[in-house]
């Protein structure tokens, strides 16, 4: 049986900024038959829930892991190294499990892939991939965006 690390708030875990999870029946769907290794990277991060919203600033999670861009709150505080430390947390959890595939929380700036929000807090997305996301593909772990979140 493949393993697959899923967020845990896709998976009924309330660890979302608002404190809320965003279970499915489309996650559970996606991910009958796999071992299910369930993780929230900004938690593992040492982030608390709820927590004020964040977003990338300066471009997406592989510039973050650069070093050219950071993740801010809305109310200006600087949380890069708390993602920064939660997306390597996720990956070690996805090596001791096994996973080959990650199955993420859309949009967000520790999980989104393919897009993201792009920092203004005024809801506008933008083409790119959260930190976790980042660090997970540059490790060779596939990662999907959850479907129907």
């Amino acid at each position: 049986m493949q393993a697959i690390l899923v967020s845990a708030c896709l998976r009924g875990v309330p660890c979302r900024f608002d404190g809320q999870h965003k279970a499915s029946s489309e996650i559970e769907e996606a991910v009958v038959g796999r071992e299910v290794v369930s993780f929230c990277p900004e938690v593992a991060g040492g982030l608390a829930t709820p927590r004020r919203p964040a977003e990338l600033v300066g471009g997406d999670g592989h510039d973050v892991l650069g070093g050219a861009a950071r993740v801010v709150e809305d109310t200006g505080r600087d949380v890069t190294a708390e993602f920064v430390d939660g997306a390597r947390r996720a990956l070690a959890a996805a090596r001791h499990g096994g996973c080959t595939e990650a199955l993420l929380m859309p949009r967000s700036p520790s999980c989104g892939r393919g897009v993201v929000y792009d920092g203004s807090f005024a809801g506008e997305l933008v083409p790119g991939d959260g930190v976790t996301a980042a660090l997970l593909e540059r490790n060779g772990i596939v990662v999907r965006p959850a479907p129907g979140v």
